[in-house]
């Protein structure tokens, strides 16, 4: 097995900033893009679908697959239906509640719609395709914008497919032939781990030990807390009758086969006490965490795969349980 490296986890961190999804914005920011041709754009209409109940069946980045190199799945979640040219009613997952929301035309067939940007490029009597458009503070960063949503109308799925959206909504074949390929190469180089759309999951063994995923709280649910969630599920532990009081954090490996590796500090440390620390931690993971812990790895798609986590390690002195 091919040692992991720190670049691997830099990745991870440089993708909770730049993993593309849906951008919610500040309508008021909509006049910055506006284009300063003195020759206005035709304004597309949606008229022939007012009225109309849409769902989203597909979101795939430009490749046409749904999963990133990391493990990141797109999710198509939106339900809308457009109430005029101006304004839609529109679902909240997060919620579960439907509300209205605008529709503010910007230029080049890019709208602001429920506060998210995005280009039309192909509607049909059935259907909606729109391009994601990424926003990096004011300007509309085009060569970030890669991510498409489909769209069918709610009669079309019914009516002309007699399904239903759930049978619709599902990875491609051409997902589960990127994501085979992704997991064969994690389980035989490490360096390649990324994360699962299931994340690995620890079970104590005994009442030594406690264990609790940290998650993003409902109310704070935020793009940048939502893909930590998901790219690198954080856990707090507690050691109870340690050797000693500790506290440290640090990111571990989980194999395919559920076992644990070491792979570097996160916290502080001036580098003439890195060796010390790094032989410390390893110590804590080859010890108390593989013996206190049953692991079940990350999966994608049923595949089990290495995936990186962090570690939130608290041991207490003595303490009986």
């Amino acid at each position: 097995m091919n040692k992991i490296t720190s670049n691997n986890i830099f990745y991870f961190f440089i993708l909770l900033v730049t993993a593309v999804t849906l951008n919610a914005c500040n309508s008021s920011s909509s006049s910055s893009h506006h284009n300063n041709s003195s020759t206005e754009a035709v304004k597309p209409t949606f008229k022939q679908h007012w009225g109309k109940g849409f769902t989203e069946v597909h979101r795939t980045f430009k490749n046409g697959l749904s999963f990133s190199d990391y493990g990141y799945q797109l999710e198509p979640d939106w339900r809308l239906t457009f109430l005029s040219d101006d304004s839609v009613n529109i679902y909240n997952p997060a919620t579960k509640t439907w509300g209205h929301a605008p529709i503010l035309f910007d230029h080049d067939s890019i709208f602001n719609i429920a506060w998210s940007y995005l280009r039309l490029k192909k509607q049909t009597k059935d259907s909606i395709i729109f391009q994601v458009m990424k926003v990096e503070g004011r300007i509309l960063t085009r060569d970030q914008s890669i991510v498409y949503m489909t769209l069918y109308s709610d009669d079309y799925i019914k009516n002309v497919l007699h399904t239903n959206a759930e049978s619709l909504i599902h990875p491609s074949r051409k997902d589960s032939l990127f994501v085979q390929q992704m997991v064969k190469k994690a389980n035989a180089d490490t360096s390649k781990a990324f994360a699962g759309r299931q994340p690995a999951t620890f079970k104590p063994r005994n009442k030594l030990c406690t264990i609790n995923r940290k998650t993003t709280s409902a109310e704070n649910k935020k793009e940048s807390g939502l893909l930590a969630d998901y790219l690198l599920p954080e856990y707090d532990v507690v050691i109870n009758n340690a050797y000693e009081d500790f506290s440290y954090s640090f990111t571990v490996l989980a194999d395919e086969k559920g076992k644990l590796f070491f792979v570097r500090s996160i916290n502080f440390s001036y580098a003439e006490f890195e060796a010390r620390t790094n032989k410390t931690l390893r110590a804590i993971v080859n010890g108390y965490l593989t013996g206190y812990l049953d692991v079940t790895p990350a999966s994608t798609l049923g595949m089990p795969h290495s995936s990186i986590v962090i570690m939130h390690v608290k041991g207490i002195k003595g303490k009986k349980v």
